[in-house]
């Protein structure tokens, strides 16, 4: 009879704080008890300046010595606290160390973007983008990076691109709506990281491209046409190619205030969604140009809710 141990995984990334409670059994199963998330914007301003904004800070600690309660309460004996892309940038990664020990007791990892493509993958694999055929491109893109991991049963090939939906509207997408020669610039940011992506990940054997994190979530709730925020519904959505880029384009060309009235976007994430939408529709875009010049036919996109914090949580069992 098969143990379970009850643990505590967040994901501290650029633009959102999460909290997932579960109990992992040993052979590997996980059962959700509670999952939760804040926009807290880790990265303001991170790209320009190199530091964590002490506003930033503050709201992610904030954040931080509430889930600690959470954890505590539900009787969590193991946590993980894993820290992506902004705190990997900030020369003061210190102090925000220092506040994530005061509050949760264990240190804050600031893993590569190989171990976060890594986590991701684990995460997205166990859950529905399973019951599709591998290859899989699994692609987790946050506000300040994205990461691509290939493979079917374990990942073969893995690389973090320093491109996110907060990364590049603090970059290029100043206008509300964007202008034309903003959506431009971003558009070659993103070119060109795809073009050193491609060296090192063979976007071409991808079977099934699965995208992960709340800029695909939000793309996937809109070409659903959803009116809120329906995770059960959004979680192993498979979408057209066509509807994919279709919704990306619509998401892009909308100003602040359009996008906030669309019932499932979430007030945080309204100001950058727009360049989310930008590097979901470039990737999607270049992964079915390779797959098409490989012989291939990538007609569909798989969107998980299972993703890094399900693999941080199942790398505590």
């Amino acid at each position: 009879m098969s143990s379970s141990t009850r643990v505590a995984a967040v994901d501290c990334g650029t633009n959102s704080i999460r909290l997932l409670v579960a109990d992992v059994s040993d052979d590997g199963t996980l059962t959700e008890l509670d999952r939760r998330m804040e926009i807290v914007r880790l990265g303001q301003g991170v790209d320009r300046t190199g530091e964590l904004a002490p506003e930033a800070l503050e709201r992610t600690l904030a954040a931080s010595r509430e889930y600690a309660k959470v954890a505590a309460e539900m009787g969590a004996t193991r946590v993980r606290f894993v820290a992506t892309s902004a705190t990997r940038d900030a020369r003061n990664r210190a102090d925000f160390a220092a506040g994530v020990r005061a509050a949760l007791g264990v240190d804050p990892e600031v893993v590569s973007g190989e171990e976060e493509a890594l986590l991701s993958f684990r995460g997205a694999t166990s859950g529905s983008a399973s019951e599709h055929p591998g290859p899989y491109l699994v692609v987790d893109l946050g506000g300040g990076s994205t990461e691509l991991v290939l493979g079917s049963t374990t990942p073969d090939a893995a690389v973090s691109m320093d491109v996110g939906s907060v990364r590049l509207t603090e970059r290029h997408l100043h206008s509300d709506p964007p202008a034309a020669a903003e959506i431009s610039r971003a558009r070659a940011d993103v070119t060109s990281a795809l073009d050193a992506a491609s060296a090192v990940v063979p976007l071409g054997r991808t079977a099934t491209l699965v995208g992960l994190a709340g800029s695909v979530t939000s793309v996937t709730a809109h070409a659903l046409g959803l009116t809120s925020y329906r995770r059960e519904t959004i979680n192993g959505a498979v979408l057209s190619v066509d509807d994919v880029l279709a919704a990306c384009e619509d998401l892009l060309g909308r100003t602040r205030e359009e996008r906030l009235a669309l019932g499932f976007m979430h007030p945080g994430r309204a100001d950058v969604i727009g360049a989310g939408a930008l590097v979901w529709s470039q990737v999607v875009t270049r992964v079915r140009d390779e797959v098409a010049a490989s012989g291939g036919a990538l007609t569909h996109v798989v969107t998980s809710e299972s993703d890094i914090l399900d693999g941080i949580a199942l790398s505590l069992a």
